[in-house]
């Protein structure tokens, strides 16, 4: 999975036009991923300011406005895609543009059937 992570700074920094230059090239890059069978699914995520974040504690939740982390970058979306191994999860996630105003976090997604056999689900 390629977690998209934004600082929103930068991206209110973008000079007029470039996010929009930058939206076009990541969705040819994901249509061309696609159509190699390689990505299997992408969704962008709305401003953090629309989120809520639930915390349960000792029988009691709590919602907040925004993301609950204290955090310069903000989730952003994801891509999930099917890589041979980690190196060709970072070359594919290098070749998309967020990295230039934020991040893209690499990471395995584990396989749940195999949770279910392990735990007996």
């Amino acid at each position: 999975m390629l977690m998209v992570y934004t600082d929103p700074k930068l991206m209110d920094e973008l000079p007029e036009g470039e996010f929009d230059r930058m939206m076009r090239g990541c969705l040819h890059k994901a249509d061309e991923l696609r159509a190699n069978g390689v990505l299997l699914d992408a969704q962008q995520l709305e401003a953090p300011v629309t989120a809520k974040s639930l915390r349960a504690r000792n029988g009691s939740t709590t919602i907040f406005d925004g993301p609950f982390a204290e955090a310069k970058e903000v989730f952003a979306g994801f891509n999930l895609i099917e890589a041979r191994d980690i190196e060709e999860a970072l070359e594919i996630a290098h070749s998309f543009p967020w990295i230039r105003v934020g991040s893209i976090e690499v990471r395995p997604v584990r396989d749940m059937e195999a949770v279910r056999v392990r735990v007996g689900a």
